[in-house]
């Protein structure tokens, strides 16, 4: 944060210095389902977006980003459209977003930098979360958790155009640290277990495969879609009715329904619809697991989502199932999977700490060589679970 405020400082001036501490987030379980309604689990990581700012009295953004080129620069009463694959599309959706219910006359002048890759460990939620919350701040808004998960929520689906669902805000926003978040993203309704109390803080290692292509230019918005055929077909084999593609989703079949259906439904659907049901059960068996304690348990239905995953789901590239299989295979991982939607970004694995060292040199002995392309630009961290969204103490 000091070196953030010392920019701040030096190209915008000022002295109401304040900050934003957005965290990345994994989901250990709950893969591809937020979409259909289904339940998650999620955590924020003790890595993070940080956002200092000060007030702009005459009601202009002004943002200067430490990791992308150019500044972000408008008034608040002329927002620009969206510009394809822009860093500055999730302050100008932010603004739009709040710019539904509240009147927004005062801007900020910012400098924003983030941690870690940004593939896989949903930055741009956790940027537009910041955005979102400085924007209230200096305009006196006072939203509840819930609100802004929405408001961020917005900023995805409709201005962006991504067909996701809530995981990520809500990990991005709910999380406390060491306590596994649920969401019911049906109902908004949710909980945070606590970690049995033998059970050691929990610590994931992630891999970056070194591939960042932007989500929106992928086949996720193909899955939710197989996703939503499956439902509607469902529908029609059970109950001779067939409501608006739009509206079908998983949640809304149960599963004795698709077990008694499901060799009706044609392949890739019959695969999605698999996916979906048994990585429900993967989440109420994982609840269970943390809250005892067990990390073997919790693990070994993070490997199995993982397989679901890519032959199930059939989401994935090549690099990103080679880190997958070495940490499969690597002691001290309990286990293992994609991290976000699965397309670019990064792998995750529940750790034993006290393995760290070999991880890492198991990793560096083997991705490099499969993918020489990506040597240079991979990355492993190692991250502790730690609270959602905050204001920072500057």
């Amino acid at each position: 944060m000091e070196r953030l405020k010392k920019k701040l400082t030096e190209k915008y001036g000022g002295e109401d210095i304040r900050g934003v501490v957005s965290p990345l987030r994994i989901c250990p379980l709950g893969a591809h389902v937020d979409h259909q309604g289904g339940r998650v689990t999620g955590v924020a990581l003790d890595s993070s977006v940080n956002l200092v700012y000060t007030p702009n009295e005459e009601g202009f953004i002004r943002i200067q980003s430490m990791d992308f080129p150019d500044e972000e620069h408008f008034h608040l009463d002329n927002i620009p459209e969206m510009v394809p694959a822009s860093w500055g599309n999730y302050i100008r959706g932010a603004a739009l977003s709040l710019k539904r219910d509240f009147v927004l006359k005062k801007g900020f002048n910012a400098i924003i930098s983030g941690k870690l890759p940004i593939g896989g460990l949903s930055s741009s939620a956790a940027v537009t979360t910041a955005y979102l919350m400085a924007l209230c701040d200096v305009n006196d808004i006072e939203v509840d958790k819930m609100a802004l998960v929405h408001y961020s929520h917005w900023v995805e689906t409709d201005y962006i155009g991504l067909k996701n669902g809530i995981l990520d805000q809500a990990a991005n926003i709910l999380s406390q640290k060491n306590k596994l978040m649920v969401m019911d993203c049906n109902t908004d309704a949710y909980q945070l277990v606590e970690k049995a109390s033998h059970m050691p803080e929990p610590e994931f290692v992630v891999v970056y495969s070194g591939i960042s292509t932007a989500l929106i230019g992928t086949d996720y918005n193909n899955r939710v879609d197989e996703c939503k055929v499956a439902s509607w077909l469902l529908h029609e084999l059970s109950e001779n009715h067939v409501p608006s593609l739009k509206d079908s989703i998983l949640r809304d079949i149960s599963e004795e329904v698709f077990q008694a259906h499901k060799e009706w439904l044609p392949g890739r659907f019959k695969k999605r619809a698999e996916h979906y049901f048994t990585e429900q059960n993967r989440v109420t068996e994982g609840i269970e697991a943390w809250a005892q304690g067990d990390l073997e348990r919790f693990g070994q239905l993070m490997n199995a989502s993982g397989e679901s995953s890519v032959h199930q789901y059939e989401c994935g590239c090549p690099e990103l199932t080679t880190i997958f299989e070495i940490l499969k295979e690597t002691p001290g991982v309990y286990g293992a999977r994609f991290s976000g939607a699965g397309y670019r970004g990064c792998c995750i694995g529940l750790i034993n700490p006290e393995y760290k060292d070999s991880i890492q040199e198991k990793i560096e002995a083997t991705y490099p060589k499969i993918h020489p392309k990506y040597k240079d630009v991979y990355n492993i961290h190692f991250c502790k679970v730690a609270d959602g969204a905050h204001y920072a103490s500057l």
